[in-house]
């Protein structure tokens, strides 16, 4: 997969060998995140290398890299059923997208987006879904101006580890 346009930021699936730095991302997200007042979005040791393990055998991880670390991360996953319901094979699905605040200039999420949006489209797919917790109007927003529109809401989508909760569903379709 090519690499999105920002000088010495590479993009790979993710390994075994990733799993650590994978959980202190997320759980550096997480404490961002919290830092900055948005509270019922993730926790830190919410999620360990068993979820990125699973993730990463029935759907995909990819990292990317800049400068020798990582960069960012998110998950692709090929159905949602929790999330969409059944639905034909036309979808990608983007989970957990993060950056490095440390480590990234602004705008390094949108790339990481772009570049997953990619991947679904050489899997031959149309469309992008993600769903965020519905209550976080500035990630919503967030993903409205890259293009997603709002197709609806699920209430009480389960969590790994915690109670459930209700999410805007998003999609964008590509091409």
């Amino acid at each position: 997969m090519s690499s999105p346009a920002i000088p010495g930021l590479s993009v790979r699936p993710a390994a075994a060998s990733d799993l650590a730095a994978l959980v202190r991302l997320r759980d550096d997200a997480a404490r961002w995140m919290l830092a900055r007042g948005v509270t019922g979005q993730w926790r830190p040791g919410e999620l360990d290398e068993d979820h990125f393990r699973r993730v990463m055998a029935h759907g995909e991880v990819w990292l990317a890299e800049a400068d020798g670390r990582i960069a960012g991360a998110w998950e692709l996953w090929w159905e949602d059923e929790d999330a969409w319901g059944p639905q034909p094979p036309v979808a990608g699905y983007v989970h957990r997208l993060m950056v490095d605040r440390t480590a990234t200039a602004p705008g390094t999420g949108r790339l990481l987006l772009d570049a997953a949006e990619r991947r679904v489209a050489e899997a031959g797919r149309t469309r992008v879904r993600l769903d965020c917790l519905a209550g976080n109007a500035q990630l919503n927003a967030y993903y409205v101006g890259a293009g997603y529109r709002v197709v609806g809401r699920k209430e009480g989508k389960p969590q790994p580890g915690g109670a459930p909760k209700s999410f805007t569903l998003l999609e964008k379709r590509l091409g």
